[in-house]
């Protein structure tokens, strides 16, 4: 039996394929062995040991480029780089962790693009049996605010959360959808915004407007998108504008259309 290994040999014993030993080869990352008699290249112990040690630092993420200044460093400079090596795969292990999370929220339509305090928000009103158009409608209202006017997004679910832990608020909610099949002149439209509106002042501290938000020249434009969102219907038009009057009479800051 000739002294040494062939290439392919070698490959199988240290668990890598013959065209990884001679990319190693080309990297410069372990030194060709001299051909025998035969023509043929083995591979000996040392060449081996080399050829593991390669493969286990590609395996734990150390790039290629980096393995050859690596190995031949002394003990110090080695211990070095591969904290420096360790820090660089924790970095990547966050930012995978955080793209599954990503994935995982995409799941979930829109809520990608919504905190958790809004998603628990959206949960809470499908308990509370409100039907999924309208779990939608409040959603996309949502990831609208957050885009168009992120200074009031924080105000716009504590106001959520707050009328969802008032029970009379949350009927007062139902009969605004039932509105949606009434006629625009129907006199219970004046009584609900009216009845809305007062439970909205009940807790004017959540509906300020930002410092300087009504300043900015597109702010109308911004809170009209948001707050008359998916407004099909001519009754629910007309009793968004009356709760709006509403507020403003109330001294409430309303930014008009």
């Amino acid at each position: 039996m000739a002294d040494g290994l062939t290439i392919g040999q070698a490959a199988s014993f240290v668990g890598v394929t013959i065209k990884t030993v001679r990319h190693y080869h080309r990297l410069g990352l372990v030194a060709e062995p001299e051909r025998d008699g035969s023509g043929y290249r083995r591979y000996r112990s040392a060449d081996l040991l080399r050829l593991v040690q390669i493969r286990t630092l590609a395996g734990a993420g150390v790039p290629l480029a980096e393995i050859g200044d690596l190995l031949d460093a002394d003990p110090e400079r080695f211990a070095a780089a591969l904290d420096d090596v360790h820090r660089r795969l924790t970095e990547r292990i966050e930012d995978l962790i955080a793209r599954r999370d990503t994935l995982q929220r995409l799941a979930h339509g829109d809520r990608v693009l919504l905190s958790d305090r809004a998603c628990a928000v959206l949960d809470r009103l499908v308990d509370l049996g409100f039907g999924p158009d309208y779990v939608a409608a409040q959603r996309e209202a949502l990831v609208l605010t957050r885009a168009l006017i992120p200074a009031i997004f924080d105000s716009f679910l504590a106001q959520l959360e707050r009328s969802l832990d008032d029970p009379e608020l949350v009927e007062l909610t139902r009969r605004g959808l039932d509105a949606r099949s009434w006629d625009p002149d129907d006199p219970r439209i004046e009584e609900l915004a009216s009845a809305l509106a007062g439970k909205l002042l009940a807790d004017r501290a959540v509906l300020a407007m930002p410092a300087g938000f009504g300043n900015q020249s597109d702010a109308a434009a911004r809170y009209g998108l948001v707050n008359h969102h998916r407004e099909e219907e001519p009754s629910i038009g007309r009793l968004n504008a009356l709760v709006e009057a509403n507020l403003r009479a109330a001294g409430v800051h309303v930014p008009h259309q």
